[in-house]
């Protein structure tokens, strides 16, 4: 595993911006790839995913497809050519040698997937309290979500059914399926992401419209009214 190739799959709708930054902390290693996968941009995504492409030593490839990140996530890994898949959302970025983590994570007995501590780049009141539960929630309750870049064995995805296709959900869907199966390990650095959901609107709205999901979803109401009610409130 030390030498696994790892892929990297990232999906994009309309993230000019914050994808040009994540792009750019990427190192030029070997056995990493980039599968950026575009669900309709209007924007300079897919532009700005080409440079990306000429101007760097790392494998890239691009796709383009429909909207609907469960979808995009599983096109890309079905392109991916590494033995670890690791999703990584457009406006996060990875820490430092984090291939280096990411093997070692998955070199662990009993172990099945990981994922990173967050830390959240806006220094409104309330996020340092977000960023405590959220590692303790990963850390104790193993139950990390898809801004803390996700990552696990190729064969390990395709073995649990890659992320089931919803309009929400689906990384707390997967979650739950590798969490029957073994060990979800949290590393002990932190991604960074972008504190535009929280400055929006507010770090208590913003909770308890993200906690309200999971209970409902657990109640069984749809994903896709659930999706309809979470875009109405964003």
């Amino acid at each position: 595993m030390n030498e696994a190739k790892i892929s990297i799959i990232i999906p994009v709708l309309n993230e000019e911006e914050t994808l040009k930054s994540v792009l750019s902390k990427l190192p030029n290693y070997a056995d990493i790839e980039v599968i950026i996968v575009d669900g309709g941009s209007v924007d300079n995504t897919v532009k700005v995913a080409q440079i990306f492409r000429q101007n760097t030593e790392i494998e890239v490839q691009i796709l383009e497809t429909v909207r609907g990140r469960a979808h995009q996530m599983n096109m890309g890994a079905k392109l991916a050519t590494g033995e670890i898949l690791l999703f990584l959302h457009a406006d996060t970025q990875l820490p430092e040698r984090f291939e280096k983590w990411v093997r070692q994570v998955l070199d662990q007995a009993k172990v099945i997937a990981g994922a990173f501590e967050l830390k959240i780049t806006a220094s409104v009141t309330g996020l340092r309290w977000v960023e405590q539960g959220v590692k303790w929630r990963s850390r104790f309750l193993q139950m990390p979500y898809g801004d803390q870049a996700i990552f696990l064995k190729a064969s390990t995805f395709w073995d649990v059914g890659g992320f089931r296709e919803l309009p929400l959900m689906e990384d707390f869907e997967l979650v739950g399926q590798l969490r029957r199966r073994g060990k979800i390990a949290l590393v002990p650095v932190a991604v960074t992401t972008s504190g535009r959901r929280w400055q929006k609107l507010g770090v208590l709205r913003t909770t308890l419209i993200n906690q309200m999901i999971i209970i409902a979803y657990l109640l069984g109401i749809s994903p896709r009214r659930l999706a309809n009610w979470y875009r109405s409130k964003h």
